[in-house]
C-alpha cells in the first residue's frame, strides 16, 4: 500500500476508527474498536503507526496496513486514557489517565518506563519544545510540570481552584503555553526558563473565550508563522481563533451543529480539522473560516481526531 503524505484519522463513539483521504472526503480503512470507546487519537512522526487511547489501555495501529489487528498494546493504566502523545522522534510516548497517572513508555519495549502521580483524574499532557519536560492538567484544576530529566514535579499551578483544566496547548517555541477549563476560560502564561531547568510561568492573559466548556485549545505551529493564532472547540457548537498577539477573536468557525470535541491544524497553519458530536469531522479554511470538506461516515459523535501531512523528521 503506498503511504499517502497526508495521514488523517477520527474516531468516533460508534467504536470505530476511520481514515480519510482529506482532499475528497473518502473513508479508505474502517478499523473496529470494540473494546472501549477512544478518546485520543495520535500519529506517530514518522507516519508508521496510530495510537488510539482507550479505556483503559492504547493500542498502536499500522498506518499503512489493512490489519484489523493493533501491532502493539500498552496496557497498565487503569482508567480511561485522556492523553496520549509522542517525542519528537518517535522513541518514547506519554499518556495521562483518568487514573490519576502520567506514563511514558519506550516504544520498542513492553510495559510503562515511568509514571507520575497526579493525584486527580488527568484529562491533558502535552510535552514541551525542549522534550525534557511534560505538563499535565486535571479534573481538580492542578496543572503540574514534570521534569524527565531530574524524575519529578518541577511547578504546580491551580488557576482556577475546583475547576478542571480541560486541554493544554504549548507554543512550538515554547514561548507561551495555553490551558482551557470547563468554564469557558484560557488562561496564558509566558515560559521563563529560569536558571534552574525549572520553567517559571508569568501569567500574561485571562480570557473568557466560550460560554460553555472548552473542550479543546490548540496553538498554532511554526510553519504558521508570523501568524499566531489560538484555536478553542466548545460545547457552544462553534471553535474561535483567536490572535495570539493581544488575544483579539479572528474568526468563528460555525458549522457544526453539537459540541466541538477536538481540532487540529495542518502544518502550515493554513486548515483546521475538527470532530463532533454531530458525527462529523470538517475541514476548514483559516484564511476563509469556511469548511471546505465534511467527513460523514461515523454513526454516533466524533470526538477525536488526528492529523499528519508535514514531512517525516530525518532519519539519523
Amino acid at each position: 500500500m503506498s503511504q499517502p503524505t497526508v495521514i488523517l484519522a477520527t474516531a468516533s463513539y460508534d467504536h470505530t476508527i476511520r481514515f480519510w483521504e482529506a482532499k475528497s472526503g473518502r473513508c479508505y480503512r474502517t478499523i473496529q474498536y470494540p473494546d472501549s470507546q477512544v478518546n485520543r487519537l495520535e500519529i506517530t512522526p514518522d507516519k508508521r503507526f496510530l495510537a488510539a487511547a482507550g479505556n483503559p489501555h492504547i493500542r498502536l495501529f499500522d498506518v499503512n496496513s489493512n490489519s484489523p489487528q493493533p501491532v502493539m498494546s500498552y496496557d497498565s493504566h487503569t482508567n480511561n486514557v485522556m492523553a496520549v502523545g509522542f517525542q519528537c522522534d518517535g522513541n518514547w510516548m506519554y499518556s495521562g489517565s483518568e487514573d490519576g497517572t502520567v506514563k511514558i513508555w519506550d516504544l520498542r519495549a513492553p510495559g510503562c518506563q515511568r509514571e507520575y502521580e497526579s493525584r486527580a483524574a488527568v484529562n491533558t499532557v502535552v510535552l514541551h519544545p525542549n522534550q525534557t519536560e511534560l505538563i499535565s492538567g486535571d479534573q481538580n484544576g492542578n496543572i503540574r510540570v514534570w521534569d524527565l530529566t531530574a524524575n519529578s514535579c518541577s511547578c504546580e499551578l491551580v488557576p482556577e481552584v475546583d475547576t478542571a483544566v480541560r486541554s493544554l496547548t504549548v507554543m512550538w517555541d515554547g514561548s507561551l503555553v495555553v490551558a482551557a477549563n470547563n468554564h469557558g476560560t484560557c488562561y496564558v502564561w509566558r515560559l521563563l526558563r529560569g536558571t534552574q531547568t525549572m520553567t517559571n510561568f508569568e501569567p500574561l492573559h485571562k480570557l473568557q473565550a466560550h460560554k460553555g466548556y472548552i473542550l479543546k485549545c490548540l496553538l498554532s505551529p511554526e510553519f504558521c508563522e508570523p501568524h499566531r493564532y489560538l484555536a478553542t472547540a466548545s460545547s457552544d457548537h462553534t471553535v474561535e481563533i483567536w490572535n495570539v498577539d493581544g488575544f483579539t477573536l479572528e474568526k468563528t468557525l460555525i458549522g457544526h451543529q453539537r459540541w466541538v470535541w477536538d481540532c487540529v491544524f495542518s502544518v502550515d497553519g493554513a486548515y483546521l480539522i475538527t470532530a463532533s458530536s454531530d458525527t462529523t469531522a470538517r475541514l476548514w479554511s483559516m484564511s476563509t473560516g469556511e469548511d471546505i470538506k465534511v467527513y460523514q461516515g461515523h454513526h454516533k459523535a466524533t470526538i477525536c481526531c488526528a492529523l499528519h501531512d508535514g514531512a517525516e523528521p530525518a532519519t539519523s
